[in-house]
């Protein structure tokens, strides 16, 4: 194991209306259904986002029995994205969505939240 590597395979997110999330995701970031599960007794739902050029996957889960809102706690653990184009751009089309939430000017950075809460960084592309 001491030369083993582990590698990244996907990230979790819990929704509450599943298709809500499935646009705001292709909307926001243009992610793709590249996948999913639904359990045979209905009781939770998968589906799996893509960018179409990694193989790092999105993971939207729904389940039946939750009622409400997730605690997010702090909400201090946040996915990554780097968009393509014009970073200025992207920037004002989230805010015309009124989905930025937080923003660092001086790191050039923002935060978008999709519709459960989870924030999105999203950082310009990488030269």
């Amino acid at each position: 194991m001491q030369n083993a590597k582990a590698t990244f395979n996907h990230f979790n997110v819990n929704v509450v209306d599943l298709e809500k999330s499935i646009d705001f995701y292709k909307k926001a970031l243009g992610l793709e259904k590249i996948g999913g599960i639904d359990a045979p007794d209905g009781s939770f739902k998968l589906v799996y986002l893509g960018d179409g050029r990694t193989g790092f996957k999105l993971e939207l889960t729904w389940l039946r029995d939750k009622v409400g809102a997730y605690n997010l706690g702090d909400n201090e653990s946040h996915l990554c994205m780097s968009v393509d184009g014009d970073y200025a751009k992207w920037r004002e089309f989230h805010k015309q969505m009124g989905c930025v939430c937080f923003e660092n000017l001086e790191m050039n950075l923002y935060f978008i939240e999709d519709p459960d809460g989870y924030w999105i960084e999203i950082i310009p592309p990488r030269k």
